[in-house]
């Protein structure tokens, strides 16, 4: 995958910085050395996710695992609103007083409105689509089910630290919402950290997961030369306690095994004002990391590796 070319400086002296970041967080996570069948790569997501737009999940599809998950998306949620409510564990704890924003990537009914997901927006530099569909599995897990499960574990881990935490959505929309919306929340709600839940749909063979940090853009709507170096920050932090927490492994096909990439072409990033990054959890489409992320006990991991590395950037 070509680098990033908007971001300043060169290619070589990213990537070193990257891998010194990243590195420096293992050493304090106790240790990145996991090596083994749960370690990584992924394909380059589009909008909000995975490029790609898979067909919905089969009905006939055996069930994943859901021990201890959140309930599965209705097939009936109303139509489009404002953002979920926010909601704090009512508990005092060391973030207290900060807010999170999570943003469950794509919506498992984006297949049904067509029409209304490929309306174009603005991103700041170009229109993109309003979103996509996401990916699945090949037994027909959607990504969409995915990112909401995992997006409800992290809420409740923060909230038990005394965050107040605002969902982008909560099943509580027919589709969407647009990836221009979903930056707003975040924005609106000032938050001090915003995660993006993605999940990637690449080839077989690709694994591991990547954070993906904001590019230095500044165009029409677009400007996140404040928010670059605080993003990296929190995107180096979730990167290095999700290897820690998960035993999962860089992606070995996008960022040069550091687990970082950088990305110019996201309206969710374009137009944050506030620090924010996407997390690719594993590869939907490879056999050994879909086991992973149709597990229940796996995706409790990812959620602990998540908030675990928010805590760290806003406590540091």
């Amino acid at each position: 995958m070509p680098y990033d070319e908007s971001v300043p400086p060169t290619r070589r002296r990213r990537s070193l910085l990257a891998a010194t970041a990243f590195a420096a967080v293992c050493l304090t996570a106790a240790g990145c050395g996991a090596g083994d069948d749960s370690g990584g790569t992924r394909a380059e997501p589009g909008q909000g996710g995975s490029g790609t737009s898979a067909p919905p999940p089969s009905k006939s599809a055996p069930a994943p695992d859901r021990t201890s998950a959140s309930p599965t998306p209705s097939a009936k949620p109303s139509k489009p609103s404002g953002p979920s409510g926010s909601t704090s564990g009512g508990a005092t704890g060391p973030l207290s007083g900060k807010t999170v924003v999570i943003d469950p990537g794509h919506n498992p009914n984006n297949h049904l409105h067509t029409g209304e997901i490929n309306r174009q927006v603005d991103i700041g530099t170009t229109h993109k689509e309003c979103d996509t569909t996401g990916t699945s599995t090949n037994s027909g897990y959607a990504e969409a089910q995915f990112t909401l499960d995992v997006s409800h574990r992290l809420r409740t881990l923060l909230q038990k630290q005394g965050a107040k935490v605002v969902l982008t959505y909560d099943n509580d929309r027919a589709y969407g919402p647009c990836v221009d919306e979903r930056a707003r929340i975040g924005n609106e709600a000032r938050a001090d950290a915003v995660v993006s839940v993605h999940a990637d749909g690449s080839a077989v063979g690709n694994r591991g997961f990547h954070v993906i940090l904001p590019a230095l853009v500044r165009g029409g709507k677009a400007d996140t030369s404040k928010i670059v170096e605080p993003s990296r920050d929190l995107g180096t932090r979730i990167a290095g306690l999700f290897v820690r927490d998960t035993g999962s492994a860089p992606s070995n096909y996008i960022g040069g095994n550091s687990g970082l990439d950088i990305r110019k072409d996201l309206g969710g990033l374009n137009l944050s004002t506030v620090p924010k990054v996407f997390i690719e959890c594993g590869n939907m489409r490879d056999p050994k990391d879909a086991a992973l992320l149709t597990s229940a006990g796996w995706r409790q991991k990812a959620a602990q590796g998540i908030a675990d590395g928010i805590s760290s950037y806003l406590e540091g």
